[in-house]
C-alpha cells in the first residue's frame, strides 16, 4: 500500500535546478534513508511533501487517513511554556476529546431520556478512545521519552523560551516522537544528540511499526536503521533496497560500469566519425561511409554526470605558540547555577583533545569561558602566549543576508574576488552556490561558507564546536584529513566517535566534573 506518491516532480531556485521530474513511492513499513551530496534538494524536498513548499511541477498524492508527523526546526516555541507543557501538545487531541467528553456529561444532568441514550453512547465511545490511546497514562509516556532524548537533564519545568537551539530541536523531536504519527519525517534528527541518546533513538527507530523517511549523513546511523535508500544526485531521485553500505555497493559499481560503457562508446564513435571522414569522398567507399554515419546519427551517446566539485580544506598555521595553550585556575561554568565542580584544566602545544558526555552537561560552555566569551561562576582561565585561535560555532547567533563572496570578503578584505571565488570552490561550493545568498544554503553549504573563514585564517589553535553537523560524507572524511594533517591543536566537540576517535590524542570526559546528576 502507497503511503505517499509522487510524481513528476520538478522545482527550482531561480535559474539552479533542483529537481527534473522525479518520482517517489513510500509503501506501508519502509524505513527510508533520503540521502545525497549538501545541496541536492533533501530538506527542499521534505518541504514540498509536507506542503510548506509550492514545487514548480508534479503531484504529491498523501493516503487519504495517514498521521504524518514532520520535525520542523522552524516551529516557535512560545515564551512561558515550559518542556514539560510542549510535550504535552502532542497529545491535544485527546484533550479536546476530553473536555468534549467532559461537556457531554454536563448535559446528561437537563437531557431528555432520548437524548440522554445517545450522550451516554458518545461519552463511551470516547472514553474508550481515551483509554486506548493511554491518556491517563500520558505523564508517564512524556516521561520515558523526555529521559531517553536527556530532556530531564534541563528540568522538564524549564522554559522553553530560555532553551538553546539544539536543545529546542531536541524537545520538537521528543514532542513528534510521543505523537506517534503513521509516517514519521526526520531531518537530521541526530545533529544535537549524544552519543548515548542517538543509541536510544536508533532502538525507538528500530521498533518503529510505521514508515518515516530519515535524511542523515550519520552512516552508522543510517545503517542501523534503513531498509532503502534513496539517492538524491543530478536533480534526479533513484532507489535502492538495503542499507547504505549496500547502496554505496551498487551505486560504485554502477557508476564504473558506466564509465566503462562510456569509454568504449568513445572509442566506437572516434573510430567511426575517423572512417567517414576518411571514405565520405571516394566514390568506392561513400555508401560505407554513409552507413557509418547513419549509425553516428542514430547512436544513444551515453552522457556521464559531471562530476561534483570535492572539498579540500587545508588549515594555515600561525607561528608556534606557548607551551601551554590554557591553564584553569579553580573554573566552575555555568550560567544561573553552576555546571561542573572547580576545574584546574591544561592543554599543552600539539595535543588534540576530543570533550565527550552527554548534551547539556556544559561542552559548548566550557569551550566559551575558555575563549572569555562567558564569564565563569568562579574560579578563572589563563590563555598562553602567542595564540592565533580559530573557533567553528555550533550555533550563529545572527541570520546573513550577504551572498557566500560578501560573506568571505567582510572577512578577508584583501582578497580578490577570483581568490575568493577560488577558496569557496575549494570548500566544494558551486559557482551558483557562491553566487547566492547565505540564508538560501542547506545547512551543510552554510558549514562549508564557515569552513572556508577557518582555513583562510592563520591559526595555531582551533576550537570546534559540532563541526560535522550537516556535512555530507565527502566534507566530513576531508575535514578528519585536514585535522589530522593540522600540526597545530585542536578543541574538538563531537557526537560521532567515528569521526575524531582516531584523530585526537586524548579525550576528556565531561561527565567526570559537571554538577548535573545522571
Amino acid at each position: 500500500m502507497s503511503l505517499l506518491t509522487v510524481n513528476n516532480l520538478s522545482h527550482g531556485f531561480g535559474d539552479r535546478a533542483i529537481f527534473d521530474d522525479v518520482s517517489f513511492r513510500l509503501l506501508k513499513g519502509e524505513h527510508i534513508g533520503l540521502v545525497g551530496a549538501n545541496g541536492e534538494g533533501k530538506s527542499t524536498f521534505m518541504n514540498i511533501i509536507t506542503g510548506a513548499l509550492e514545487p514548480d511541477g508534479g503531484t504529491i498524492t498523501w493516503s487519504r487517513h495517514a498521521r504524518i508527523g514532520y520535525m520542523d526546526q522552524h516551529t516557535e516555541l512560545h515564551k512561558g511554556l515550559t518542556i514539560r507543557d510542549v510535550l504535552r501538545t502532542a497529545f491535544q487531541y485527546l484533550y479536546d476529546m476530553e473536555t468534549e467528553m467532559n461537556e457531554l456529561y454536563a448535559k446528561m444532568a437537563v437531557a431528555e431520556p432520548d437524548e440522554l441514550e445517545k450522550i451516554m453512547e458518545e461519552t463511551g465511545r470516547i472514553q474508550d478512545i481515551l483509554t486506548n490511546n493511554d491518556f491517563y497514562t500520558i505523564d508517564a509516556k512524556v516521561e520515558e521519552i523526555a529521559n531517553g532524548l536527556g530532556l530531564d537533564e534541563y528540568g522538564l519545568e524549564r522554559d522553553v523560551h530560555d532553551l538553546s537551539g539544539g536543545q529546542r530541536t531536541k524537545v520538537l523531536l521528543a514532542k513528534l516522537l510521543l505523537e506517534k504519527p503513521d509516517i514519521l519525517l526526520l531531518d537530521e534528527p541526530t545533529n544535537y544528540l549524544d552519543v548515548e541518546h542517538i543509541s536510544w533513538l536508533q532502538n525507538y527507530l528500530l521498533e518503529y511499526d510505521h514508515a518515516f523517511i530519515l535524511v542523515s549523513h550519520d552512516i552508522p546511523f543510517l545503517n542501523s536503521v534503513v531498509n532503502i535508500i534513496y539517492h538524491m544526485e543530478n536533480q534526479q531521485l533513484n532507489r535502492y533496497p538495503g542499507d547504505y553500505d549496500e547502496f554505496l555497493r551498487v551505486y560504485e559499481m554502477k557508476k564504473q560500469q558506466l564509465k566503462a560503457a562510456f569509454k568504449k562508446q568513445q572509442k566506437e564513435i572516434a573510430g567511426l566519425k575517423d572512417f567517414v571522414a576518411r571514405n565520405k569522398a571516394n566514390a568506392a567507399t561513400s555508401k560505407m561511409a554513409m552507413s557509418r554515419q547513419k549509425k553516428l546519427d542514430k547512436m544513444d551517446v551515453i552522457e556521464l554526470d559531471s562530476e561534483k566539485p570535492k572539498p579540500e580544506f587545508h588549515f594555515k598555521q600561525a607561528r608556534t605558540p606557548g607551551r601551554f595553550l590554557f591553564e584553569t585556575d579553580e573554573l566552575v561554568i555555568g550560567y544561573d547555577e553552576p555546571l561542573s565542580r572547580p576545574l584546574n584544566l591544561k592543554m599543552e602545544r600539539g595535543q588534540k583533545i576530543a570533550l565527550s558526555g552527554a548534551n547539556g552537561i556544559g561542552k559548548t560552555t566550557l569551550l566559551r569561558s575558555i575563549l572569555g566569551e562567558i564569564k565563569p561562576v568562579s574560579g578563572s582561565v589563563e590563555l598562553g602566549e602567542h595564540l592565533h585561535i580559530g573557533y567553528f560555532e555550533q550555533e550563529l547567533k545572527t541570520t546573513s543576508q550577504n551572498t557566500c563572496i560578501e560573506e568571505i570578503w567582510e572577512e578577508f578584505r584583501h582578497f580578490t574576488q577570483y581568490e575568493v571565488r577560488a577558496s569557496l570552490a575549494k570548500c566544494g561550493l558551486t559557482t551558483k552556490h557562491i553566487e547566492s545568498k547565505v540564508q538560501v544554503l542547506s545547512g551543510g553549504e552554510k558549514a562549508k561558507v564557515r569552513l572556508c573563514k577557518l582555513i583562510n585564517k592563520e591559526t595555531n589553535l582551533l576550537v570546534l564546536d559540532e563541526p560535522t553537523n550537516h556535512l555530507d560524507r565527502d566534507a566530513k572524511e576531508e575535514l578528519k584529513r585536514a585535522i589530522n594533517a593540522y600540526k597545530g591543536s585542536v578543541l574538538l566537540i563531537s557526537h560521532e566517535p567515528d569521526f575524531y576517535e582516531d584523530v585526537v590524542t586524548d579525550i576528556w570526559n565531561c561527565e567526570d566534573w559537571t554538577t548535573k546528576v545522571f
